[in-house]
């Protein structure tokens, strides 16, 4: 459908809570395929109605063609394990700064899809870390909240040094 504009950081909606979504129609089915789009062209694996300056809680993935488009409404994380893996992240609002972030290794997330039907997943490896880091994203977290001071200072300075080029 259409390739909207990405909201670069360090643009204070990138760090506003995302609004619930009550209205299941064809607006939203169309907000999803333009966020398909979006991402796609970025390139990334993971996208939210925030990166496209909409605050709705809209999340949609594609890890893989084997596992296609994946979407998901009003995610939130109900269940996290103990154990922790650590795992390379960035974001298409920061394109090309990536750095290894901290997530439970395995999570449960409570979500409805494009009908509104409420669904329960559980999930591990990357799958978990995108959940983690796209339900953060849509709670005002900006993934590099989730590194050091130095860790995330070092990257900001990388990053401001890439968007210079």
């Amino acid at each position: 459908m259409t390739v909207c504009p990405i909201v670069p950081y360090p643009d204070q909606r990138l760090r506003e809570i995302a609004e619930t979504v009550t209205v299941f129609d064809e607006a939203l089915r169309n907000l999803t395929s333009d966020m398909l789009d979006t991402m796609r062209a970025a390139p990334g694996i993971g996208i939210t109605a925030p990166h496209i300056g909409i605050a709705k809680r809209v999340v949609v993935l594609e890890l893989s063609a084997e596992q296609g488009v994946q979407i998901y409404i009003n995610s939130e994380i109900i269940w996290a394990s103990d154990e922790t893996i650590k795992h390379p992240e960035g974001s298409v609002s920061m394109p090309g700064a990536v750095e290894e972030v901290e997530r439970h290794a395995r999570i449960r997330i409570r979500y409805q899809d494009l009908d509104g039907v409420e669904h329960v997943e559980e999930s591990d490896g990357l799958l978990a870390v995108c959940h983690q880091h796209e339900i953060d994203q849509l709670n005002g977290i900006f993934w590099i909240q989730r590194l050091s001071r130095l860790k995330r200072d070092r990257l900001i300075k990388r990053y401001e040094k890439l968007r210079r080029q």
